[in-house]
């Protein structure tokens, strides 16, 4: 079953599909707003699409209108208003995404500070991830491949570095 607020419509500019700036649609060159009605109780919700996505980026609630039946109409100043929170949204969301798949501790080593890097790359089929560690001086002093649930932490890197290293043969054990 497709999600409630699938945006199917082709969104593409052209001569014979103008923008909408309609009461429960609004769009511009790359977000378009749909006011719908809310599943989950007697309100709205509005979507804001980013344009060519048919998921939301982001899905809240509407206000009601006057009539109390009724959700307020969109309008330019609402529209610019959601384009911003659902832009903010969407890179908040990149960078925590950004920051998982991509840490960094540095520890104090037998030789100085080490700065140990996991990155993970999350291919559907086959993902994987790398351990790295180098000096103060950017040189790289360790690389290997480890499994993408590799346990990282202050505690297992400090471990890893104080025991020289080494390929660990499971997530987090040296």
């Amino acid at each position: 079953m497709a999600h409630p607020f699938t945006f199917t419509e082709k969104q593409a500019l052209t001569e014979d599909n103008p923008l909408i700036q309609e009461p429960r649609v609004w769009q511009d060159e790359l977000w378009t707003a749909r006011v719908v009605k809310n599943e989950d109780d007697d309100g709205w919700a509005v979507a804001m699409f980013k344009t060519g996505q048919t998921e939301p980026a982001l899905v809240g609630p509407w206000t009601m209108g006057r009539d109390k039946k009724n959700p307020k109409p969109l309008d330019g100043n609402a529209f610019i208003t959601l384009v911003k929170t659902a832009g903010e949204f969407v890179r908040r969301s990149e960078q925590q995404l950004h920051a998982s798949l991509h840490q960094s501790l540095s520890v104090e080593g037998p030789a100085g500070r080490v700065t140990v890097m996991l990155d993970i790359e999350p291919d559907e089929d086959n993902p994987s991830a790398s351990l790295r560690a180098q000096d103060e001086g950017g040189e790289l002093l360790a690389q290997w491949k480890v499994d993408p649930s590799f346990k990282f932490n202050r505690h297992i890197v400090k471990a890893w570095v104080d025991a020289g290293m080494k390929q660990p043969a499971r997530a987090g054990q040296f």
